[in-house]
């Protein structure tokens, strides 16, 4: 269930040609505090939005590695250790933040992203489309939503991500994420807490 398909940029449009070059200067080898810095002539706001889609495609699947051992009876709080509690809260169901296992947790969070990232009055695909006013807010609400499942698998299951030989994959993906949300100033310092010892 927290496995699904990624999210595409349509080929030809300007996000696709944003997001060739995203992949681009990562493939390149470059310094990740140089490839997350906005390319001249380009849109803040493009970028973000490609930037965004990608983190939530490579975090689900780093989440969905590890799913099967992510369980109501292994995780029946979503936590980041014993300092960290990360409660669920929308518009919809639960309209006071709500403790809830892990995999509930992380259910929720992918379906409300996709939702966001899927609705064009949020994510405009047609060029020329302006982005809404709230689109950092919802943006910076995503992103600090995405950090705590890095920071439960980190601190909860990167036992089972080092069985499977894919630390460098999941540290160099926390690592882009990182530079790019101190980059522009996306996520409060606060909420990056738990893992600034990584």
């Amino acid at each position: 269930k927290t496995f699904r398909p990624k999210r595409k940029f349509e080929p030809g449009t300007q996000r696709f040609e944003l997001h060739k070059k995203a992949q681009a200067s990562l493939n390149a080898g470059l310094d990740l505090k140089v490839a997350v810095q906005l390319p001249p002539g380009e849109e803040q706001n493009d970028w973000v939005a490609v930037h965004v889609v990608d983190f939530f495609n490579r975090i689900n699947l780093i989440y969905g590695t590890i799913s099967d051992y992510c369980t109501e009876q292994s995780c029946p709080v979503m936590s980041g250790g014993p300092k960290y509690e990360y409660r669920w809260q929308d518009e919809h169901k639960y309209r006071k933040p709500t403790a809830l296992s892990a995999p509930q947790y992380m259910n929720l969070l992918m379906d409300w992203i996709e939702v966001q990232i899927n609705n064009e009055d949020i994510f405009p695909t047609n060029v020329g489309t302006p982005f809404p006013k709230n689109f950092l807010p919802v943006v910076k609400k995503i992103l600090s939503r995405l950090f705590r499942v890095f920071v439960h698998v980190y601190i909860h299951h990167f036992d089972r991500i080092t069985q499977m030989g894919s630390e460098a994959h999941v540290n160099t993906c926390y690592k882009h994420f990182y530079y790019f949300v101190k980059e522009f100033n996306l996520i409060d310092t606060k909420e990056l807490e738990p893992l600034v010892s990584l």
